[in-house]
């Protein structure tokens, strides 16, 4: 069996056997690289260490996102639990995983993540606080360690880009017990030495220290340094590890750097650029002054040359001349003019007595009008108010007492001139007055009879 030759697919499959059989269940840790969410939802990165790599995938990353106390990026140390397989579409052993947590530092990442958010939301790390930094620094204060590597990088950047700079260091501790306190105590003595009216006014702050692990980083995602950073009237380029490790610092900064050189690279620009600028910039200044001293020249020979210079008796002639037309000019202008405004000032006044008359016929037309209408109006209201009057009087003849006297009707008073209405009114014996049409009459009352027949 062993002179027959598997085919690719088959090896491929045996060797993805054997490695599930072995490393079913494994649990591995490292740093992440190169983490990449597809849309598909899976995460791919590489676990690696000092000496080596494994490829690894994280299937269905977005669903467990949500349930995640920490952000996954590159450069973060993990344990991861899962499984080794082999993909023979890539011919290559990956690691899949099943949970990742961090390594070691669980406990500081939950601390970094709550203190960020606490800080964010208070307003600490908004850009719109950030300065820009000053273009040319002439002195540049640094907090780092006296030993490391840090300040010596730093120092040999800004020798090689602007050696004119003037640098001092704020010696602290950058690891370690205590070193949170330093930090922010040195950034709180640079900017009361060092601000602004002193006797060494410093443009720029550099605070930083090299690599390391997020315990080794940990005094600059203290609060107290976060607080002092963003509190500094002076400019602060935060330099903290390397490109991969982020701090509170750096989010509290003006500006980040990925490496303490790097910053050294932003604080200053080089020299010998700004000297060929000032270089270019002369020799432009030069071209445009002399191109500008030869249009001057030109100019000037131009006017020298021109008649008024070289016959200027010639010019004042031409002028006179020139005068004298205008002179001739004005007055035949003058003169026409007045001829104009006498003529329209004629035709203006002929316009106006026409339209006087015609205003007058109008409104002598319209007078006889409203007097005519006025008359009308007037003998149509009087007959309107006779026929009125005739129609009250005719209705106060309707009503009038006295008019019933006419159809044989009469009206009984007692001798008080009170109206008889009823047999109670009188008594036997009591004089009366009774109307008629024509007159008056008198009489004494002899009997009172009511309805019924009852007499009195």
């Amino acid at each position: 069996m062993a002179n027959i030759p598997y085919t690719v697919t088959q090896l491929a499959g045996k060797i993805s056997s054997l490695i599930r059989a072995n490393l079913s269940a494994v649990c591995v840790e490292g740093e992440i690289s190169g983490f990449k969410v597809y849309s598909t939802g899976n995460a791919y990165f590489i676990l690696k260490d000092e000496t080596a790599q494994l490829t690894a995938v994280w299937f269905s990353f977005r669903a467990h996102q949500p349930n995640l106390t920490f952000e996954v990026a590159d450069g973060m140390k993990v344990r991861i639990t899962g499984r080794v397989d082999f993909y023979g579409g890539r011919g290559q052993c990956q690691l899949i995983v099943n949970k990742l947590e961090p390594a070691g530092q669980g406990d500081l990442m939950r601390r970094f993540l709550e203190l960020k958010q606490r800080l964010e939301e208070e307003g600490l790390f908004r850009p719109e606080r950030k300065r820009a930094l000053p273009f040319l620094p002439q002195r540049i204060a640094v907090v780092t360690s006296p030993t490391g590597a840090v300040i010596r990088d730093i120092l040999n950047v800004l020798d090689r880009r602007f050696p004119n700079v003037q640098v001092r260091l704020a010696p602290v501790k950058v690891q370690g017990e205590d070193a949170a306190r330093q930090i922010a105590h040195a950034i709180e003595v640079v900017n009361r030495l060092y601000g602004a009216g002193s006797e060494w006014p410093a443009d720029l702050l550099i605070v930083g220290r090299g690599g390391g692990s997020m315990e080794d980083l940990w005094p600059f995602n203290e609060e107290v340094v976060a607080r002092a950073v963003a509190g500094s009237i002076i400019p602060v380029i935060s330099a903290v590890g390397h490109e991969t490790d982020f701090t509170l610092c750096d989010f509290a900064a003006d500006k980040r750097a990925p490496t303490p050189s790097a910053a050294a690279e932003l604080a200053v620009p080089l020299k010998s650029d700004l000297e060929r600028g000032v270089m270019r910039a002369g020799q432009a200044l030069r071209s445009a002054l002399e191109q500008r001293m030869q249009t001057l020249a030109a100019r000037v020979a131009a006017v020298k040359a021109a008649p008024l210079f070289s016959q200027p008796a010639s010019a004042v002639e031409r002028q006179r001349q020139r005068l004298d037309g205008l002179e001739q000019r004005l007055a035949h202008a003058v003169s026409e003019r007045c001829l104009r405004e006498r003529e329209r000032l004629a035709r203006v006044g002929h316009a106006w007595g026409v339209i006087r008359e015609r205003c007058v016929a109008k409104i002598r037309n319209r007078l006889e009008t409203a007097d005519r209408a006025m008359a009308g109006a007037a003998g149509l209201m009087l007959e309107r108010r006779k026929a009125r009057l005739e129609g009250a009087a005719r209705q106060l003849a309707l009503v009038n007492p006295l008019a019933v006297l006419d159809r044989g009707y009469s009206l009984t008073r007692t001798a008080d001139g009170r109206l008889v209405r009823s047999v109670e009114s009188v008594a036997p014996g009591t004089r009366i007055v009774t109307q008629v049409r024509d007159g008056t009459f008198e009489a004494d009352v002899k009997e009172v009879k009511r309805d019924g027949g009852k007499a009195e």
